[in-house]
């Protein structure tokens, strides 16, 4: 029997899967899975942001299997106006985003550093985990003229 993290989870508390096998085919299915997740959570986020975070999460998942040809651990937290996904891998060499000129890959975590609100790692047994987050948006209506929306607004 397969049991999908989607099949066990109570929302929206923080969704762990060690489920991502080693390899670049399997960095598709797990991106849909971030995705899926951030959806059924009914996370305030733009369409634009939504696709920002699907493809961090695919590029730092595809960082932990690259390096380390194993699964990895990903997890999916909200927690107080914030959208954070985790990666953990067993990997101790840490994160590099600064590459030369001539290299034609390793560009991921300069993205990632460009889309998400912010990001980091820590050092987590053998490995590290690498993380990254984005913050919630709400939409209100301009309340000046009454039309439109405005992102991003604290709604009191």
């Amino acid at each position: 029997m397969v049991v999908s993290p989607l099949s066990n989870a109570r929302f929206p508390v923080p969704l762990e899967w060690g489920g991502v096998p080693p390899g670049p085919e399997a960095v598709p299915a797990a991106r849909w899975l971030v995705g899926t997740i951030v959806r059924e959570w009914g996370v305030p986020l733009s369409a634009d942001a939504f696709g920002d975070v699907e493809l961090c999460a695919s590029e730092v998942i595809a960082n932990a299997l690259l390096h380390t040809g194993e699964r990895c651990v990903v997890t999916v937290l909200q927690c107080a106006g914030r959208l954070r996904v985790e990666v953990a891998d067993r990997c101790p060499a840490l994160p590099r985003r600064e590459r030369e000129a001539e290299d034609t890959g390793g560009r991921g975590l300069v993205l990632v550093e460009a889309l998400a609100g912010s990001w980091g790692w820590f050092p987590a047994g053998a490995g590290k985990v690498v993380w990254f987050e984005f913050a919630e948006q709400c939409e209100a209506p301009c309340p000046t003229y009454g039309w439109g929306t405005a992102l991003g607004l604290v709604v009191a």
